[in-house]
């Protein structure tokens, strides 16, 4: 299992051994000790499945003060996911990195509380499953316009398809007053 930070601190690629043989394939797509010895530290405590048609665009998301790291990964199809550090007072506040997750790659990504999540379907469909360490709170949820000028993410769809709650979706300086701040220790989060 490999373990690759990204330029976002606290935001990482994880490419598990996948073992193969003539009846399919066999990886481990959690194991706490090794996560654990990797940085990621949280408990999950809830997971969360979603299939949506190419074109569909979900996020980007958030909570503000029930933060939420998440560990996404596609299990059908080809998505383009992406994190923004939205934590006030962190010196990568607004910047974005992106990773290409498949049923093919089998590649997750980590994504730590204070970051705001996105995704976009590229192929026919996608379902997409993903541990939370804070349980959703719908109340305590914000959401990022996906085209942010000041982010300038280059998402790979032009038009796609939103939510009604994600196509009103504000501009990250819109969003300043209500956005987490950067954990007092300084740490990633954790």
């Amino acid at each position: 299992m490999r373990f690759l930070h990204t330029a976002l601190p606290g935001v990482v690629v994880v490419e598990p051994d996948v073992h193969r043989d003539p009846r399919g394939f066999f990886l481990e797509t959690y194991h706490a000790g090794k996560y654990r010895a990797a940085g990621i530290r949280e408990m999950f405590v809830q997971d969360n499945h979603s299939r949506s048609t190419m074109g569909t665009l979900r996020g980007l998301h958030l909570q503000r003060t029930k933060m939420q790291g998440k560990l996404v990964r596609a299990i059908e199809g080809e998505i383009f996911d992406v994190a923004v550090d939205v934590r006030a007072g962190s010196p990568t506040f607004g910047r974005w990195t992106s990773v290409t997750l498949s049923a093919g790659n089998f590649r997750q990504c980590y994504i730590p509380p204070g970051f705001a999540h996105g995704f976009c379907v590229l192929s026919d469909s996608a379902q997409v499953e993903y541990k939370c360490t804070a349980l959703y709170d719908p109340a305590d949820e914000i959401g990022i316009a996906w085209n942010d000028p000041a982010l300038a993410i280059p998402w790979p769809v032009a038009s796609p398809i939103l939510s009604l709650r994600d196509a009103a979706n504000r501009p990250l300086a819109d969003m300043r007053a209500l956005l987490p701040s950067l954990p007092q220790d300084g740490g990633e989060g954790r």
